[in-house]
């Protein structure tokens, strides 16, 4: 963070990579209001901890780190995985989900397949699917390969409809 004050270095990381971290969150967490305040706690931590980001990762990445901490917390004080409630909050990114889920049995089917697929499937499988992110951005996150994050999907996907059919 070079040159310039920290205040509007920090202005500018926040204007550019807030519907970013949103976006990765809503995929977590598939829950609109959650994920607003999950980002909104990225970024505050983000602040305290500015000094510390030494730029050896791309900020983009150093931010989604911080979101998944915050939502692994969070779950932690839940002690109980959202998106256990009504399964209209799959239904988020445009129609093919709306039209895929509608079947409201069928969404809680997939939301239990979902649940009980391990890490990093279940992840994977959520940025792909909800953060819409393209397999290079989830090989970033995770500090692996577009191959591994393409192989990791297609494996989770195949383990959710698996777990759909029995």
């Amino acid at each position: 963070m070079a040159g310039g004050d920290g205040m509007t270095d920090f202005e500018e990381i926040y204007t550019q990579y807030f519907e970013d971290v949103f976006r990765y969150l809503r995929g977590l967490t598939a829950d609109e209001a959650l994920s607003e305040e999950l980002t909104e706690e990225t970024f505050f931590k983000a602040l305290r901890s500015l000094e510390q980001f030494e730029g050896k990762c791309d900020v983009r990445v150093w931010l989604c780190q911080i979101a998944k901490n915050s939502y692994f917390s969070y779950l932690k004080k839940q002690k109980r995985i959202s998106g256990e409630g009504s399964p209209e909050m799959l239904t988020v990114n445009g129609e093919d989900l709306e039209k895929l889920f509608a079947d409201k049995e069928l969404a809680f089917q997939l939301h239990q397949c979902l649940h009980d697929l391990k890490e990093p499937y279940k992840e994977v499988f959520s940025l792909r699917v909800f953060g819409e992110l393209s397999f290079g951005k989830i090989a970033m996150l995770f500090g692996k390969t577009e191959h591994w994050a393409c192989v990791t999907y297609h494996r989770a996907k195949e383990k959710i409809q698996k777990g759909m059919e029995e």
